[in-house]
């Protein structure tokens, strides 16, 4: 089963939490069944979320906080909660502007408040200190936590997120490629044929890439669009792709696993340039990855960071 509790994070914004597995009984949530995404489960908030009340959770054992990367959802990490939460405490987050986490026309989209939205979430959720995985820009947000509050992370594990700066020919190419989707979708069908053969970025068939973008999408009255605001999405990018970030890698002092594809975003070079950079890193790479390397390779991408997950969570 999976259960919704609510969050409170920076700015007083209303953030959905995915708990995997069978809670206690008696702890209040929206329970959904395992087999569906988040997606599926638009709701009331439930009894006992916020930071006063967080879901009856307080107390419990550590586990491990997932953050997806920017335009992805907590359902993307379902297939990694499910067998993290055969033997740990599993929550992705769908952060703000995600999902079904709130998308407020005025909210902060710094780094500030992404990286805040996940201290109040291991606060109020009482999961702490924990793991932190996160891909792409989430694992950013993940590292930059882990400089900041080294009591609330025991582990970090970096999936395709580069430490250096991207440039604003790169926030430019993000813009362009926005304006070029051809909303609204017809149907799902077709989400997933343009984002796994049709779009321009796509050097191949991918339909792990079209199913990705197909779990983003909800319908509208003239066609399926995304649960998200572009405009919110790029406002997000930009106060990362301006700047290199080795300095908050460099102050990570818990064990911490730096994964890529290999045909993803973040080079070998780099990649082994954060290891070292990292004062406890260990590197990792999954073959026949490219950038959405959990989705693309789900039984590679455990294989990767299970060993890892064991030897940080296990007392």
């Amino acid at each position: 089963m999976t259960r919704r509790i609510d969050v409170t994070g920076a700015g007083g914004v209303r953030l959905a939490a995915w708990e995997y597995g069978d809670p206690p009984k008696g702890e209040p949530g929206i329970l959904v069944p395992a087999q569906a995404g988040p997606e599926d489960h638009a709701g009331p908030r439930p009894p006992g979320g916020g930071p006063e009340h967080p879901g009856g959770s307080a107390g419990r054992s550590p586990g491990v906080l997932l953050l997806h990367g920017l335009m992805g959802r907590a359902s993307h990490w379902a297939s990694t909660a499910r067998w993290l939460s055969e033997r740990h405490r599993a929550v992705a987050l769908d952060q703000r502007g995600h999902g079904q986490s709130a998308k407020p026309p005025r909210a902060a989209f710094t780094r500030e408040a992404y990286v805040e939205d996940a201290e109040a979430a291991l606060e109020q959720l009482g999961l702490a200190p924990a793991v932190l995985v996160g891909h792409a820009m989430g694992a950013l947000t993940a590292w930059q936590l882990a400089a900041k509050r080294p009591d609330l992370v025991s582990g970090l594990v970096i999936c395709d997120m580069r430490a250096s700066a991207l440039g604003a020919a790169s926030q430019r190419e993000w813009a362009d490629w926005f304006k070029a989707w051809p909303l609204p979708f017809a149907t799902l069908a077709d989400v997933r044929k343009w984002f796994g053969e049709d779009d321009p970025w796509v050097e191949r068939p991918n339909p792990a890439r079209g199913a990705f973008y197909a779990e983003v999408m909800q319908e509208s009255p003239d066609g399926w669009r995304p649960v998200f605001d572009p405009e919110q999405m790029l406002r997000s990018r930009e106060t990362w792709v301006y700047d290199a970030h080795w300095e908050e890698l460099a102050q990570v002092r818990c064990p911490a696993l730096v994964v890529r594809g290999l045909d993803g975003e973040l080079g070998r070079a780099e990649a082994q340039e954060m290891v070292r950079v990292l004062p406890r890193g260990e590197y990792a790479e999954v073959a026949d990855a490219g950038h959405l390397v959990h989705y693309d390779q789900p039984e590679g991408w455990r294989a990767a960071i299970e060993p890892f997950l064991d030897s940080v969570l296990t007392p």
